[in-house]
């Protein structure tokens, strides 16, 4: 298992330098192109709004993986350990499956552009291109769920020592 995360781990970063590396070196050709030789290439400003979309997910999805994510914790400061330890496990819970709804719902909308055979620019399929939705949201919640079975044993943990140093 520790494998598995390992390469996803490795293909989620390769993927992120070669997005923002790929962004950037069309971004800068389109400049350049438009500045110096008054033309461009058509399908780069379309191709770079996906790009934007794809980085920004397989970022979030980094960012849950590094705990990086944005929250808001002010419970910490006033809950007590176990219960706080709920609270992040329920909290957690709820984030996994509002993620794995959408990457069910994504999974819909990418079928539904797949049947209908839509084109985006230069030929590509349109589901090519929103791939990255459910996917991306479906990691997201997987990680979830297992944030909140680690709260979760942290909870029982805790309980145990209370329940030790008590007795």
């Amino acid at each position: 298992m520790r494998a598995w995360i390992k390469r996803l781990r490795r293909v989620e970063d390769a993927l992120l330098v070669f997005l923002l590396t790929a962004m950037i070196v069309l971004a800068s050709t389109q400049i350049l192109l438009r500045n110096f030789f008054d033309s461009g290439i058509v399908w780069i400003d379309p191709l770079l709004r996906v790009l934007v979309l794809w980085l920004g997910l397989l970022g979030a999805t980094v960012a849950t993986r590094n705990n990086k994510h944005i929250s808001i914790d002010l419970l910490s400061r006033f809950l007590k350990r176990d219960i706080y330890c709920l609270v992040q496990s329920v909290v957690a819970q709820i984030s996994a499956w509002t993620c794995l709804v959408i990457a069910w719902y994504g999974l819909k909308w990418i079928r539904l552009d797949y049947e209908d055979g839509l084109v985006s620019f230069a030929g590509i399929p349109a589901w090519m291109l929103e791939v990255i939705i459910p996917a991306a949201f479906a990691l997201i919640g997987l990680r979830y769920l297992l944030k909140s079975g680690f709260w979760a044993r942290q909870c029982i943990r805790h309980l145990k020592v209370e329940k030790r140093t008590a007795g």
